[in-house]
């Protein structure tokens, strides 16, 4: 066993993650998917992706192509082609069509009004609204000639389904809570709990690791698994996210789509390693590397509550990966992500052309204080702004008559300067204030604010060089003018 708790033989582990293209990729969903990527990393084993594309209406190319772009920010690739389950409908009937003729399924001719009254029935009896199983021993002689039915699966009547589950732990159905489920509707088409056992089966997969809103769907699929005489696979339910307030996370929490992320400004480590804290812990690390997360990850580490989704906590956590990222993680990072940004027309692509230099130059310092590439663009903004510079208010203020004296004596300082380096830089600027007789900071406000429009940037000296000669003296220049 190794220390993640892992017994499985490495080779073997196949895990999917298999999500409805109905809309975005919920949040949640990034975190199932990332759970299951991790787990087969950590043990060398393979990630599968299954569209769960049955639900005509409402799947959409659309969806599709936006859940494998968020897959892809997020660096959770997998391993093979991508399964279609709209794709495997005859495989899915040719199934039921086995449990029929092996005796382990049923034809079901009961009219939808039949079973409307079964339903009423059973309430007022105050009991659960279930199938009665009138169909299940009748002969098929009984059968009306021509009749629609569907295949239900002949379930256990009597004792308990167990899942053994690596997060739930022992999970017991009783047997007659589960009766005779549909698995092949009357028109031919195959339910989704069918459709998922046959799709997991011939995919190969051997671990099942999803959101625990699906626990109830394991006792079932269960049943058919064992019916069909095949091994079930491990099962691993993990507990949901809520917000902040401890109910289900929802809209009115904010953005709960992996897209919307992306468009915050948010980098994919950050996304991975927050995500892989809600519900999973390795002790009391709380930052960690990708590759930390792959050697540590196993289902010892995972809880059985809820997890709380925390902005504040991801924006903190962003800062962290802003600052400590290395330069070309970041510069890829942040090329992938400008697309998506909706403040992307406040520059040109910074790591392209002209810009480059300027913006490379200038990156330590606004790393340093942006939490988000959104921040960090409108803090950036002021590199490739055209002269005259548009103050913001605060600006305004510090360029006062005595603050353009003072402006007007460090342009001709500056201008005078051998090398555009910070020690001349700061030398001549501490320099004049000492012979002013004035605080630097009274000389460092204006100077920041004729050279960035704005009352807070990086480094005053770090502007300065990444600005240049030229372009930081145009624009002390502007201020000094009446």
């Amino acid at each position: 066993m190794s220390q993640s708790g892992h017994t499985t033989t490495q080779a073997a582990v196949v895990t999917r993650f298999a999500p409805s293209p109905t809309g975005f990729l919920h949040i949640g969903g990034a975190r199932t998917a990332l759970f299951n990527w991790l787990y087969a990393k950590s043990v060398g084993g393979v990630m599968r992706l299954r569209i769960e594309d049955t639900d005509r209406s409402r799947s959409t190319t659309e969806a599709i192509a936006a859940i494998l772009d968020s897959l892809s920010w997020l660096g959770l690739d997998h391993d093979g082609e991508t399964v279609f389950q709209s794709q495997r409908a005859d495989r899915h009937a040719e199934v039921a069509h086995q449990l029929l003729a092996d005796g382990k399924a049923y034809k079901c001719y009961a009219t939808p009004d039949e079973l409307t009254q079964m339903r009423e029935d059973a309430r007022a009896a105050g009991k659960p609204p279930r199938y009665d199983g009138r169909w299940r021993d009748r002969p098929a002689s009984d059968a009306p000639e021509g009749a629609p039915f569907a295949v239900r699966i002949k379930a256990p009547t009597d004792g308990l389904t167990v899942v053994h589950d690596q997060v739930q732990g022992e999970v017991k159905t009783p047997n007659k809570d589960l009766d005779d489920f549909i698995i092949l509707r009357s028109d031919g088409t195959p339910t989704y709990m069918l459709a998922v056992v046959v799709d997991d089966h011939d995919m190969g997969v051997t671990h099942v690791i999803r959101g625990d809103d699906h626990l109830t769907n394991a006792a079932r699929q269960s049943v058919i698994y064992d019916a069909l005489g095949w091994d079930r696979p491990v099962f691993a339910h993990i507990p949901l996210i809520h917000g902040p307030d401890g109910a289900k996370l929802s809209k009115r929490h904010g953005a709960v789509g992996a897209e919307a992320y992306r468009a915050d400004g948010f980098l994919p480590d950050t996304m991975r390693n927050y995500l892989a804290r809600l519900g999973w812990a390795h002790g009391d690390d709380e930052i960690f590397s990708t590759e930390q997360a792959i050697e540590w990850f196993g289902f010892d580490g995972m809880g059985k509550s809820a997890a709380r989704f925390d902005v504040k906590k991801l924006t903190a956590l962003n800062a962290h990966y802003m600052r400590e990222l290395s330069i070309d993680a970041f510069q890829s990072a942040f090329n992938a992500s400008l697309p998506y940004l909706p403040n992307k027309d406040k520059l040109p692509n910074p790591f392209e052309g002209d810009a480059k230099a300027r913006f490379e130059t200038a990156l330590p310092g606004l790393r340093e204080r942006a939490r988000t590439l959104v921040e960090l663009i409108d803090s950036a903004a002021f590199l490739f702004a055209q002269r005259p510079l548009a103050m913001d208010e605060k600006a305004a203020t510090l360029l006062t008559d005595e603050a353009r004296g003072h402006l007007a004596a460090l342009h001709g300082l500056y201008g005078a300067l051998e090398a555009w380096t910070v020690e001349p830089l700061e030398a001549a600027t501490k320099a004049y204030a000492e012979q002013a007789e004035i605080k630097l900071g009274a000389v460092a406000q204006p100077l920041r604010a004729a050279l960035t429009g704005s009352k807070t940037s990086p480094g005053i000296y770090d502007v300065l060089i990444a600005l240049g000669r030229e372009e930081s003296l145009a624009r002390i220049g502007d201020q000094t003018q009446p």
